[in-house]
C-alpha cells in the first residue's frame, strides 16, 4: 500500500527518519532545492526510491551511473539518492566525484541506460539537485520530470530486490582522453582558465595543457566554500574577474566555467566579455565553413545573428530558435539532426562529428582552441568584430516566487501580446511578432528584440534585450519590458545592475 509524503520539519525526531521534499522542486528538466530547507536526506532517497521506479515502469535495463560536484554535502545527498535507487533493484555505477559532462558521457562509455549527477550546478551553495536521464544523450524533460514527481510525491516508489552498488574507476581519465584525443595546439596560445575553486578546477587545466594550451591559472584550487565568487560565466563578477586576469597576465583569452562544467564563458584578448551567444556565431562560422548548409538550434535568449548573419547565411545555414534549458535544447538538436545548439548561458551542444550532443564546458574549451589554432594569426577580438555590430545585455533575474512565477508570466506576455495587435510600439519602433515558444520573445521592425521568461531552475524571471542600432534602444527596450514586468507586485528586484 502506497501513501503521499507526509509533512515534516526541520530539527524533529521525524526528519532523521521520514522524507521531507518541497514540490517545487520538481523542475521542467531536472531537480533542485535548498539543502536542508527544502529537502532531507530520507527525501533525497525517495527521490532515488522514484526515479528507480520510473526506470522499472519504462522497462530501462536497471543500471545507472552516478555522480556528484564537489560540494561538501553532495556526497551525503548521492549516498541518500543511491540508497533509494538500490532499493528500487536498480545497479548503481558510482563514477565518483566529477562534471556533469562526465556523467553524460559515461553512459557511452560504460554503455549504462541511464544518469544521476547530483549537482546544483551554477547555484550558490546551500542548494543541491539532481540532473537525470535515460536516453543518451538527453536528460529528463517536462513529461518526465511530471512522471517522476508523481510518483515520489504520491509515495508511488516501489522497493524491490536486486539492487547493488558498483564503483567504478577510470571514467575521468576515459573522458578527458575522449575530449582531447591526439589534438594539439600547433599556434601558441595563452588562455586565463578561471573555474571559481568548483568541480572544472580537477578538469580544465588539464585538459587545456594537454593540449598545448600555456594555462594561467583563475581560482583553480578546489574549495567548496567558493571564496572567490559563485562559478557561474554568465554572472557580471566572475566575467570581470576573468577580464582582470586576463589583462595582468597578457593572455590571448580566458574560459571560465560553471560549478559542474557544462557551460563556458569567453573573454577575448582586449578583456572584452563575449556573451556565449556571440561566441556561438563564432563558432558557428567557423563549424558551417567546415560543415556547409548545418542547421544550429539557437534559444529564445540568444542573439538574432544566427538567423541574419551574411556569412551563416552565405554557408547555408538554417537557424532554429527554441525553447531555454539544457534538456529542451538536447532535445531539439538531437530531433533536427543539428550539428550544434546554443544557448546564451553557455550551454553550447555539440553532436557528431563534434560530440556526442550533450552540454560540455570542457568540449567547447577544447573546440574554441581548435577554432584559433584554424586561424593563424587572428585573435579572438578579431573574430568579435568580424560579427555585425549589436548590443546586448546579461541576463538579468529578478525575483519571483516559484509558486506565482508562471502565472506572472502569462499575465506578462499577454500585455506584450496585446500591445503588439494594438499597433503598439517599443522604444519607438514597431512590434512585428511577439514568439511565445518560451516566454515572450517581442521582436521589433528592425530586428531588435526583447525577451521576459520564467527561470526553469530558480525563483526568478528571466529579462533579455538586444538592439541592432544602438545602446541607447537596448536601454529603452529594457525600460519599456521592465515597466509591463513592473505591472505584477510579486516581482522584486534584479539580482545585478545594467
Amino acid at each position: 500500500m502506497t501513501k503521499p509524503l507526509p509533512d515534516v520539519a526541520q530539527n524533529t525526531w521525524e526528519f532523521l527518519r521520514d522524507p521531507m521534499i518541497a514540490p517545487t522542486g520538481f523542475r521542467e528538466y531536472d531537480a533542485r532545492w535548498k539543502y536542508p530547507d527544502q529537502i532531507n536526506l530520507p527525501g533525497m532517497t525517495a527521490l532515488g526510491l522514484g526515479l528507480g521506479t520510473q526506470m522499472q515502469r519504462r522497462g530501462i535495463r536497471p543500471e545507472i551511473a552516478v555522480g556528484n560536484d564537489y560540494r561538501d554535502y553532495s556526497l551525503s545527498i548521492k549516498n541518500a539518492l543511491m540508497l533509494g535507487l538500490i532499493q528500487a533493484g536498480i545497479t548503481v555505477r558510482d563514477i565518483g566525484p566529477c562534471l556533469s559532462p562526465m556523467a553524460y558521457f559515461s553512459q557511452f562509455h560504460l554503455d549504462c541506460p541511464a544518469v544521476a549527477m547530483v549537482t546544483a550546478s551554477h547555484n550558490p551553495n546551500g542548494w543541491t539537485g539532481v540532473k537525470m536521464g535515460f536516453e543518451r544523450p538527453l536528460t529528463h524533460g517536462p513529461d518526465e520530470m511530471a512522471e517522476l514527481r508523481d510518483i515520489v510525491l504520491n509515495g508511488l516508489g516501489h522497493a524491490m530486490g536486486g539492487g547493488r552498488y558498483e564503483r567504478v574507476d577510470g571514467v575521468m581519465d576515459a573522458y578527458i582522453d575522449d575530449l582531447c584525443g591526439d589534438f594539439r595546439m600547433s599556434r601558441p596560445l595563452k588562455v586565463v582558465c578561471a573555474t571559481g575553486n568548483g568541480t572544472a578546477s580537477a578538469f580544465a587545466p588539464r585538459i587545456l595543457e594537454r593540449i598545448g594550451v600555456e594555462v594561467v591559472h583563475s581560482h583553480t584550487r578546489l574549495d567548496y566554500t567558493f571564496p572567490n565568487y559563485n562559478p557561474n560565466p554568465e554572472d557580471m563578477h566572475m566575467l570581470h574577474d576573468m577580464a582582470d586576469s586576463l589583462r595582468a597576465s597578457g593572455a590571448d583569452l580566458a574560459l571560465g566555467f560553471d560549478g559542474d562544467g557544462d557551460r563556458c564563458g569567453v573573454v577575448d584578448d582586449e578583456g572584452e566579455e563575449i556573451f556565449a551567444d556571440k561566441v556561438g556565431v563564432i563558432l558557428a562560422r567557423d563549424l558551417s565553413g567546415i560543415y556547409p548548409n548545418a542547421t544550429f538550434v539557437a534559444d529564445v535568449k540568444s542573439t538574432g545573428l544566427f538567423a541574419s548573419d551574411p556569412v551563416l547565411r552565405a554557408n547555408g545555414v538554417t537557424a532554429d530558435y527554441w525553447k531555454t534549458g539544457h534538456s529542451h535544447m538536447k532535445r531539439r538538436v538531437k530531433d533536427l539532426g543539428a550539428l550544434a545548439g546554443f544557448e546564451k548561458s553557455g550551454h553550447y551542444f555539440l553532436a557528431e562529428p563534434i560530440g556526442r550532443g550533450y552540454d560540455c564546458g570542457m568540449r567547447v574549451a577544447v573546440e574554441i582552441c581548435k577554432l584559433m589554432d584554424r586561424n593563424p594569426g587572428k585573435s579572438m577580438s578579431d573574430l568579435r568584430r568580424a560579427l555585425p555590430l549589436t548590443w546586448a545585455m546579461p541576463t538579468l533575474s529578478p525575483f519571483c516566487p516559484d509558486t506565482e512565477k508562471y502565472a506572472v508570466l502569462e499575465r506578462i506576455v499577454a500585455r506584450l501580446q496585446a500591445k503588439a495587435a494594438s499597433g503598439g510600439t517599443i522604444a519607438g519602433r514597431k512590434i512585428v511578432q511577439v514568439v511565445t515558444v518560451n516566454g515572450a520573445r517581442v521582436i521589433l521592425d528592425n530586428g531588435s528584440w526583447g525577451l521576459v521568461r520564467a527561470s526553469s531552475n530558480t525563483p526568478n524571471l528571466v529579462v533579455v534585450c538586444e538592439s541592432a542600432t544602438s545602446e541607447a534602444e537596448l536601454r529603452a527596450i529594457f525600460a519599456e519590458i521592465d515597466a509591463v514586468i513592473r505591472t505584477e507586485p510579486s516581482v522584486g528586484d534584479y539580482d545585478q545592475s545594467f
